[in-house]
């Protein structure tokens, strides 16, 4: 039966596949897509684990048939014995198998996944007794997962591979292979940033904001998502037919024919509309009026530096060093490590400018799932960015060290997030001394670098005069800053309708940003998602911003709006627009 969930579009176009969701469980559980010749170790330790569990249960057994009827009642013993034959049900390990060499699931994905599958036809049994068993194999399962937990793999994705068809494929282009539909409850940065150039269409949690780290690394990979869909995780099966609405914010599950034909089409326009965008690549992104305009890209990892050279970037405006340190058990990247790292974003810049920023990790970007701060009420105002980094010198000076001998190999700006008091200010710089007195002492070439500030605290904003003193160009975090501005926590769908990037008061900081830049001789540029928005080009380039930096994808787009404008007469229109009580009301008027 065809059904619509509804969520918060935050990464345009739309995707048509088949349903994998990734199941939550007590036992954190990798999931990731093995080799093709990796496919009968994954089975062996499925049966290792199976048999790990298997022994432990004899040897229960085994020690309840000497004790007394106290020490181990009946009921133990036939729990014992259920246990014992779901794990010996060939039919279990035959389907979990399926899974794996199938869809090349590794082996604790392909047996949560079955357990899911199974829960739900327990879940429909009339049968109260049988519909209690469910508990029997969650047990069961967990205990495997726990056997295998020792043998892990990192989760890296760059595979292709078909998926069976049902007759409904038959409506979709049948020389390629079927797409696949991410469900999750939710997503961690590093667990998006693993699925990057993955076999997934698209993307749906049940939870997060249009500015939640999860919704921008889908936009920067250019696939249709849909967040705060609450309940998706829980509705959708494995394997159905879902598409995803990324303009409407809407995922439609078990589609009919009608419905999956006019999706088709869908696709094949926005397809089109990309193929014109392309024909903008080479121009120059000049206004009507002769105002050149800067376009650059919002990276995650060097080896996305080809992307933004391939969609036109003129440089790096943002590369955010934190994936970097993401998903590594607490063990942090070293100066070498880091050095290579950005070393080769620089290099694959080819001579354009790369800006860095300095590790940005706490709130919604634990370093690691495990490490995730549960214990403060609003981990987004602990510690967290330079608060973080100012707390662990060491830490610190290592990257600093590394920013600085990449500085050798090209062009780079260091950014220094949520800054707010002079004291971080004069502690930021600092350590940057002693991290070029480190390198001189040890005798390593490192070059020079261009210092610049986010501007992403309403504090930073309102200190303007401050950091420009100290500052080299400034960059306006908008994600941030609208959320410390307006009390919104950006990750939490429950207030997302509150998240406005057109309240007046983010739009006069933002002005008074731009201006007060501008007036000092000094370059700003917002790096944050008003960016990458096209509904907001015009607006921008009104209030005077001549630096935009974005995911590589939207680069074009935008362009294509600055090339239609002119600036001159953009700006008394965007200060109608900042003055108006309902800015929104007001640019649709017009």
């Amino acid at each position: 039966m065809t059904f619509a969930i509804h969520g918060l579009n935050v990464s345009r176009g739309v995707a048509i596949g088949r349903a994998v969701l990734v199941a939550s469980s007590r036992v954190d559980v990798a999931h990731y897509f093995v080799q093709p010749h990796e496919v009968q170790s994954e089975i062996d330790r499925l049966f290792r684990g199976r048999s790990a569990v298997v022994d432990e249960i004899r040897r229960l057994q085994e020690s309840i048939t000497h004790m007394g009827p106290k020490e181990a009642p009946h009921e133990l013993g036939a729990l014992l014995e259920v246990h014992l034959m779901l794990l010996q049900d060939e039919e279990l390990i035959t389907s979990v198998k399926h899974w794996i060499t199938e869809r090349l699931y590794n082996a604790e994905w392909a047996m949560t996944t079955q357990l899911e599958v199974i829960a739900r036809q327990f879940d429909e049994m009339e049968d109260e007794y049988l519909r209690e068993r469910k508990a029997d194999l969650e047990q069961i399962v967990e205990r495997v997962l726990r056997a295998m937990k020792g043998s892990s793999s990192p989760i890296m994705v760059h595979q292709t591979r078909a998926v069976r068809k049902s007759q409904q494929d038959l409506l979709l282009d049948d020389t390629v292979d079927v797409p696949l539909i991410l469900i999750a409850h939710d997503l961690s940065p590093a667990d998006m940033l693993q699925f990057k150039q993955s076999v997934f269409a698209g993307f749906i949690t049940d939870v997060g904001g249009k500015t939640s780290h999860t919704a921008i690394v889908a936009r920067s990979m250019d696939i249709p998502a849909v967040v705060g869909a609450r309940l998706a995780s829980q509705l959708v099966r494995q394997d159905d037919w879902v598409i995803i609405d990324g303009d409407a914010g809407v995922v439609i599950v078990d589609p009919s024919s009608i419905i999956l034909a006019e999706y088709g089409f869908k696709q094949r326009q926005r397809e089109l509309e990309r193929g014109r965008l392309q024909r903008l690549l080479h121009t120059p992104a000049v206004t009507m009026d002769g105002e050149r305009i800067e376009l650059l890209a919002n990276i995650e990892m060097p080896e996305d530096a080809h992307i933004a050279l391939k969609a036109g970037a003129v440089g790096v405006g943002l590369f955010r060093s934190e994936f970097l340190f993401m998903g590594r058990q607490g063990r942090l990247p070293g100066e070498e490590e880091q050095y290579q790292a950005y070393k080769r974003a620089v290099e694959g810049m080819q001579g354009l400018p790369v800006t860095i920023r300095t590790v940005d990790v706490g709130a919604d970007k634990p370093l690691d799932e495990s490490l995730r701060d549960d214990a403060h009420l609003n981990p987004a105002l602990g510690l967290r960015a330079i608060r973080w980094s100012l707390a662990d010198p060491a830490m610190f000076l290592t990257q600093l060290r590394a920013i600085l001998r990449a500085a050798a190999h090209g062009k780079v700006h260091l950014l220094v997030p949520m800054l707010a008091h002079a004291s971080e200010i004069r502690q930021t710089l600092s350590h940057l001394d002693h991290a070029r007195a480190m390198l001189d002492n040890r005798g390593v070439a490192y070059g020079p670098v261009k210092l610049g500030a986010m501007i992403e605290i309403p504090a930073a904003a309102l200190s303007l005069r401050l950091f420009l003193k100290y500052f080299d160009f400034l960059s306006i975090g908008t994600n941030d800053l609208i959320q410390y501005t307006l009390a919104i926590d950006r990750a939490d769908e429950s207030v997302a309708h509150l998240y406005d990037p057109l309240h007046p008061a983010v739009l006069r900081l933002v002005a008074d940003t731009i201006a007060e830049g501008r007036a000092q001789g000094k370059d700003v540029a917002v790096c944050g998602e008003m960016a990458g928005d096209v509904s907001l080009t015009r607006l921008l380039l009104g209030l005077g911003l001549r630096s935009f930096s974005m995911h590589p994808a939207q680069i074009l787009a935008v362009k294509q709006e600055i090339l239609r404008a002119d600036a001159g007469k953009l700006a008394p229109w965007a200060r109608r627009v900042m003055d108006a009580e309902d800015p929104a009301r007001e640019m649709a008027a017009n």
